[in-house]
């Protein structure tokens, strides 16, 4: 894998007097797309990329589409031919709006509203990883117009202005950046396998013959929903005076400066739609009235008990309402099997392991993912940013070669 340094020494070799900045305007051309709903998708046809589905299906490149158009429909869209940006032009937040994919297939496809093509004849990834950037996503902040929809017209667009350093040297910073990308995709379909092989063994280890003793959760466990606290004294960040864990019905909401549980727990969300989802939490704590507490009796693991009540998947029995909820006398007629203590504990050992190594942020899988997004993110503001030509013209009178 090369290094910046080496980008920087290619640099410096290519252009030794800094890169140009341009304006998007003067780089290519924007087309803004129109006329695309996805009613109109078909099962077959032409290719297209929906405005949506770049912020909730692509990456920031791809050679294949999703969905597809009629014939007769697609001579009336706008079209997207090899190298081309579909970009995002309108979302329902900052972060999202001007996301963009490259589009590297081979067949012309097209596009519609919401969306702009930018035609240009530069390295097609290398600025669609540009737009992925602190540095642009700084510059399109100043042109977002809108509150619950935003929006960035082309012509604001056009002013942006980006680096373009010579051909040569943006194909080395995207191959760079495809390294870090193919690492990470490599990771992350290793936990989605790892996940699914959790859940086969879980399956297994969980499912009994008609000869285990079967009980409602209610005679092996105690259930009590915690108390309110109100909003303003939880806070984001643990320090010394904010100590506390803090779990609501969705999990960790923050931080406090009491108690009200200690102890190694299961907690079950009981209201919203995800009610049911549960977590294990181990120590002192505050639990708030949307999450249920619950501890076992000496027949019961608490270890087993999580993966009993995870594999139970208790948002089935939610209430059906504008706002689901679980209420804990229904929950402790639910029935569980109780097999011997140790029995439970060797299955909770083995559970134990796949679920760190899958769901834990601090050692597993998702903790490396995210150690390398991190990596991957820093090399490519890094790798992004480079010496203002112009500055350097200013200063020396000094020229490209």
């Amino acid at each position: 894998m090369m290094s910046k340094v080496q980008v920087e020494e290619l640099i410096a070799e290519i252009c030794p007097d800094g890169v140009e900045y341009k304006s998007l305007g003067e780089v290519g051309e924007f087309v803004r797309g129109s006329g695309l709903q996805k009613k109109d998708f078909t099962e077959n046809g032409v290719g297209c990329i929906h405005y949506g589905q770049i912020y909730t299906y692509y990456g920031i490149f791809t050679d294949k589409t999703k969905s597809f158009v009629s014939p007769e429909l697609a001579k009336t869209l706008k079209k997207v031919q090899t190298g081309d940006l579909i970009i995002a032009s309108t979302s329902e937040n900052v972060e999202d709006v001007c996301k963009t994919v490259a589009w590297l297939g081979t067949n012309e496809i097209v596009t519609g509203g919401h969306s702009t093509v930018f035609k240009h004849n530069q390295n097609p990834k290398y600025l669609s990883y540009y737009f992925t950037t602190q540095r642009f996503s700084k510059e399109k902040c100043k042109y977002a117009r809108g509150t619950k929809v935003i929006d960035i017209s082309a012509k604001d667009l056009a002013k942006i202005p980006v680096p373009i350093p010579p051909l040569p040297v943006q194909e080395k910073i995207v191959r760079i950046l495809d390294n870090f990308s193919e690492l990470t995709a490599e990771l992350t379909a290793e936990l989605t396998a790892r996940k699914k092989q959790y859940e086969y063994y879980r399956n297994e280890l969980l499912t009994f013959g008609d000869d285990v003793r079967v009980v409602p959760l209610g005679e092996v466990t105690n259930m009590k929903a915690g108390k309110f606290i109100q909003a303003i004294d939880i806070s984001d960040k643990q320090n010394d005076e904010f100590c506390y864990p803090c779990y609501g019905g969705n999990g960790l909401r923050g931080f406090v400066k009491t108690y009200n549980q200690e102890g190694l727990f299961s907690l079950i969300g009981r209201q919203g739609a995800l009610c049911g989802n549960v977590k294990r939490v181990n120590g002192k704590f505050y639990a708030t009235e949307h999450a249920v507490v619950v501890d076992v009796n000496n027949d019961v693991n608490a270890d087993w008990l999580f993966h009993i009540l995870t594999h139970m998947n208790l948002n089935q029995y939610a209430s059906k309402s504008a706002q689901p909820g679980l209420a804990v006398g229904n929950i402790e007629k639910l029935k569980i099997p109780v097999v011997p203590l140790e029995k439970q504990k060797r299955i909770a050992t083995i559970l134990d392991r796949f679920d760190m190594l899958t769901n834990d942020i601090a050692s597993g899988l998702p903790a490396e993912i995210e150690a390398r997004k991190g990596q991957y993110e820093y090399y490519r503001d890094k790798l992004l940013t480079f010496t203002h030509k112009k500055v350097l013209r200013e200063n020396n009178n000094a020229t490209c070669s």
